[in-house]
């Protein structure tokens, strides 16, 4: 028999309620499904989801195990795997019907692309409406575009799809990476293969209010926040140990620029759960301008450094006051600097000293 040229790998944990959703979306697609391997990996569910899948035993092949987090099932997927492209699956979420056609289409035009993203669609089922999210295309190998590389960040687990003979090369996922297991491919693959974006949406994120990542910080549970923050850790973690051990300099400024936003980024939820003192946040915000400063308005670094400086009174609780002064004081010091006359800072500066500061966004 001939291999399948996809294998799709749908993993869930008690996600009954939206299973059938997701594969009735897989079997929609307007690719030939003789081509299409589709493995559903029931992670220790105890809802009604094998009930569900059993009207599709025919179209694909269910595969039960007992919980033990997405790197498991992954593992335990992936073991089973036989097309060339792997294309992930949450099944809390949906494709549109070009999905993999357009995957195939581009994977088979760049043999030198190990990794596809396409344009996130975010589905709030609490309002009805459907967004599509901000796309920033970054193609190509990263390592050469030190920008890009640091602009980098994984999609969602839907939205991403690889070449299995570089994700064969990654297995297995560390067990540890009980949620968020694919950043363990999606941070690693573009250190070592082109990668190319897609501008379309293809897929559809479910909002659906038990989401482990979709939400403010202030909206989220403190374990739950707590969990993303420890797993998240351990896939940068993992992410420096490999690229260690397979002889990549991480010396190299881009790369160091790399970890730091990531760090940076975990810094600021550690923040939320436990404020720091005055001198920790002061030695974060140092470090934010070190990396963020090249890349802002010669305005904003000014900001920045000044508020570095204030943090050391304000500390963290109050540093958001920090935003209002700035917009009362914008008119007068940018006549006093010769800046642009405006009646306030941009939107972004202003969305930069009100949250960027105070919390590096992804």
């Amino acid at each position: 028999m001939t291999a399948p040229r996809v294998t799709v790998l749908i993993d869930t944990y008690n996600y009954g309620r939206f299973i059938e959703e997701a594969i009735d979306s897989v079997l929609a697609q307007d690719f030939p499904m003789d081509q299409v391997q589709i493995l559903v990996v029931d992670d220790g569910s105890t809802d009604d989801t094998r009930q569900r899948v059993a009207k599709y035993l025919s179209q694909l092949r269910y595969l039960y195990k007992p919980n033990g987090g997405q790197a498991s099932a992954f593992n335990f997927g992936l073991a089973q795997a036989t097309g060339e492209y792997i294309v992930l699956l949450d099944a809390d979420d949906f494709w549109l019907p070009a999905k993999l056609r357009r995957v195939v289409e581009e994977f088979d035009a760049h043999p030198e692309v190990g990794m596809l993203y396409d344009r996130v669609l975010k589905f709030d089922m609490a309002a009805g409406t459907r967004e599509p999210e901000d796309f920033v295309n970054l193609s190509g190998y990263l390592p050469d575009q030190p920008e890009a590389l640091f602009r980098y960040e994984p999609h969602a687990t839907s939205f991403v799809s690889y070449r299995k003979k570089l994700i064969d090369q990654l297995l297995p996922v560390p067990e540890g990476l009980t949620i968020q297991a694919d950043g363990h491919f999606a941070l690693i693959l573009p250190f070592i293969a082109h990668i190319r974006g897609i501008p379309e949406c293809l897929g559809v994120y479910r909002i659906h209010g038990s989401n482990l990542f979709y939400g403010e910080q202030s909206e989220m549970r403190e374990q739950q926040m707590l969990r993303r923050v420890a797993t998240r850790q351990l896939a940068i973690d993992d992410v420096r140990s490999w690229l260690s051990n397979h002889g990549f300099d991480l010396s190299r400024p881009e790369f160091r620029a790399f970890f730091a936003r990531w760090d940076l980024y975990q810094q600021n939820e550690q923040f939320a759960l436990n404020p720091p003192g005055r001198r920790r946040f002061f030695r974060h915000l140092l470090l934010y301008n070190r990396y963020y400063g090249p890349r802002t308005t010669r305005r904003l670094r000014m900001i920045n450094r000044v508020n570095a400086f204030a943090a050391l009174v304000t500390g963290y609780k109050h540093f958001h006051l920090l935003a209002n002064f700035w917009s009362r004081i914008a008119r007068p010091l940018a006549a006093a600097l010769h800046l642009p006359h405006t009646s306030s800072l941009s939107n972004g500066e202003r969305a930069a000293t009100r949250s960027d500061l105070a919390k590096v966004k992804k």
